[in-house]
C-alpha cells in the first residue's frame, strides 16, 4: 500500500524517506546564502509512518555554509530527535513541525571563519557601537588566530575619531561558555602600551556582551552550548538546539 501511495506522488521511484530527506536538505540550504555539501537523512521505520507525518528523527550534515549576514560556518551537524511534521507541506518545499523538538549539535568554525566574521559589516557595525574616551572607533584588519595552546588571539588596527590616530590591539584569551549561551573571552593578556591595553579591555568587555547565542539563533530556535573544544586551528561547539518551528529565511 505504501509503495502505491508514494508511486502516485510527484517524485516517482523514490521512497517517502528520500522525498522528505531532499525537502529538509533544500529547506535548510535555503537559510544560507551559499553552502557546500548539505545532506539530511530522515529515519522512519516503517516508512509508512511518514504518511502520518511521524519521523523517528533525522541527521543533518553540512559544510561551507555562508549565512546572509556574512558569517561562515565550516561544518554543522544536527541529530534531531523523533518529530512530527506536516507531510503535505513537503510538496510545497516547506518543513512544518507539528510540535517542538530538540537536536544535538556540533558546529565547527575555522580560524579563517572567525577572521572573516570579525570583518563582516554585520559584526563591524556592532563593534563600532563602542566608543573610547568619547571618540568613535573604526576597526580595520581585524584578525583572529587559534593558537596551539588552545587560546585565541584577537588583533585589530583601530582608528580613533576624526584624529585618525591608530592603536594596534593585540590580545590573547581563553574562551569559555557561561550559562550555556554566552561565549566569553577570559583570562585575557593584553599587549602594547597603556592606551592599547585600556582600549583592549573596553573592547573585550563589549565583545563579551555581544556574544550571546540568543542574538544569533535562527528564528524559532534556541541554542545551548555545553562544551567548547579547540583543536587543529578550529573552534568546535557541542550542544543542543531547541526547535519550536522550522526556521525560514527572512525576506
Amino acid at each position: 500500500m505504501t509503495a502505491v501511495v508514494f508511486g502516485t506522488l510527484p517524485f516517482p521511484n523514490q521512497g517517502g524517506d528520500q522525498i522528505v530527506s531532499k525537502a529538509v536538505s533544500a529547506a535548510i540550504a535555503a537559510l544560507f546564502k551559499r553552502t557546500g555539501k548539505v545532506e539530511a537523512m530522515v529515519r522512519a521505520e516503517p516508512v509508512a509512518k511518514l504518511l502520518q507525518g511521524s519521523v523517528d528523527g533525522f541527521d543533518f550534515i553540512g559544510n561551507g555554509m555562508l549565512m546572509y549576514n556574512g558569517l561562515r560556518i565550516e561544518g554543522m551537524e544536527l541529530y534531531v530527535q523523533a518529530v512530527s511534521i506536516d507531510f503535505s507541506a513537503i510538496f510545497k518545499g516547506q518543513v512544518k513541525l507539528r510540535q517542538p523538538t530538540q537536536a544535538t549539535m556540533r558546529v565547527v568554525l575555522t580560524e579563517e571563519d572567525l577572521t572573516t566574521s570579525f570583518n563582516t559589516p554585520f559584526v563591524v557595525e556592532k563593534l563600532q557601537r563602542l566608543e573610547y574616551e568619547g571618540q568613535a572607533l573604526n576597526f580595520q584588519k581585524t584578525e583572529m588566530l587559534v593558537n596551539e595552546d588552545k587560546t585565541l588571539t584577537l588583533r585589530s588596527q583601530v582608528k580613533l575619531g576624526k584624529s585618525g590616530e591608530t592603536i594596534d590591539l593585540d590580545m590573547t584569551a581563553q574562551v569559555e561558555v557561561e550559562e550555556r549561551r554566552k561565549i566569553q573571552f577570559t583570562d585575557v593578556k593584553y599587549q602594547g602600551d597603556d592606551k592599547a591595553k585600556s582600549l583592549g579591555k573596553a573592547l573585550i568587555d563589549h565583545v563579551n556582551n555581544l556574544l550571546d547565542l540568543d542574538k544569533f539563533a535562527l528564528d524559532g530556535t534556541q541554542l545551548k552550548v555545553d562544551r567548547i573544544r579547540i583543536r587543529n586551528k578550529e573552534l568546535i561547539f557541542y550542544g543542543i538546539a531547541k526547535i519550536d518551528r522550522f526556521p525560514e529565511r527572512k525576506k
